[in-house]
């Protein structure tokens, strides 16, 4: 059966994205996804998205990884797949969707989205690194001449012999201002770099708050796909009102056959 599908960039992070509210996509085909995804023989792409009903929110979000399985929250693909309930009339400017690490609320204006990631309690600061869920598990380091780093290399070892099986991302950064950071991130599941990351960037901007290296609430992040900002609250020991600010693109349409 062809599959009507839309490929969507956030920033360089690229995905599938199929509207399932028809339920006529099979889910636990994890080798469909991966061939889909497949840069050399599919579509191409950091992962697939299924957009599908939801009996209360006006969507729910359903995340696979390029590998072909589920995984856990995506920032960018959450933009992503606001811009595409838009198109699809689902919704105007404003969202409630649920995704696998809970319920969130979207806005779009002239292809920009704001994504209000869910609060984060929990930030663990060590001597060389930070450690963090933001959706997804991250790794924060920083680090010397970002443009020439090893992210590929040092990001696969860090990501296998720190974390193991499960693994965790893998995030680069180097300051450019005390509000504004370079990141450049090793996705799991992807298993490489990638030209953006938007729990990644999220995980970014609350470090570098944690560890004393910003006081603002609002931090720019340059990632090598584009320009992304995030803003938050702390509020004792937690980070509210966290939202990730970014465009969203629709690149075309298709039909995989």
């Amino acid at each position: 059966m062809p599959i009507e599908f839309y490929k969507y960039q956030g920033t360089g992070n690229d995905f599938i994205l199929i509207d399932n509210r028809a339920d006529h996509f099979t889910k636990n085909n994890t080798k469909l996804v991966a061939q889909m995804c497949d840069r050399k023989f599919g579509i191409g792409a950091d992962g697939l998205i299924l957009l599908e009903k939801h009996p209360t929110a006006n969507f729910t979000m359903v995340y696979y990884n390029s590998d072909g399985n589920l995984s856990t929250m995506c920032g960018n693909g959450g933009r992503c797949i606001t811009h595409f309930a838009k198109h699809l009339g689902i919704i105007e400017t404003n969202a409630t969707f649920e995704a696998v690490d809970g319920m969130h609320e979207a806005e779009i204006e002239d292809g920009i989205v704001s994504l209000r990631m869910n609060d984060v309690h929990s930030v663990d600061v060590y001597n060389n690194y930070v450690f963090l869920n933001t959706g997804s598990p991250h790794h924060v380091t920083i680090v010397d001449d970002l443009s020439d780093y090893d992210v590929f290399g040092k990001g696969r070892a860090t990501r296998n012999d720190l974390y193991g099986k499960e693994g965790a991302n893998v995030n680069f950064v180097s300051e450019i201002s005390p509000s504004e950071f370079a990141v450049r991130t090793y996705e799991r599941g992807v298993e490489d770099e990638t030209l953006s990351c938007g729990t990644g960037v999220t995980a970014v901007a609350l470090a570098m708050y944690e560890s004393g290296r910003t006081t603002s609430e609002e931090i720019k992040l340059k990632t090598p796909g584009g320009d992304l900002m995030v803003n938050f609250r702390k509020k004792e020991d937690s980070y509210t009102d966290v939202h990730l600010i970014g465009p969203a693109v629709q690149v075309y349409k298709g039909v995989w056959k």
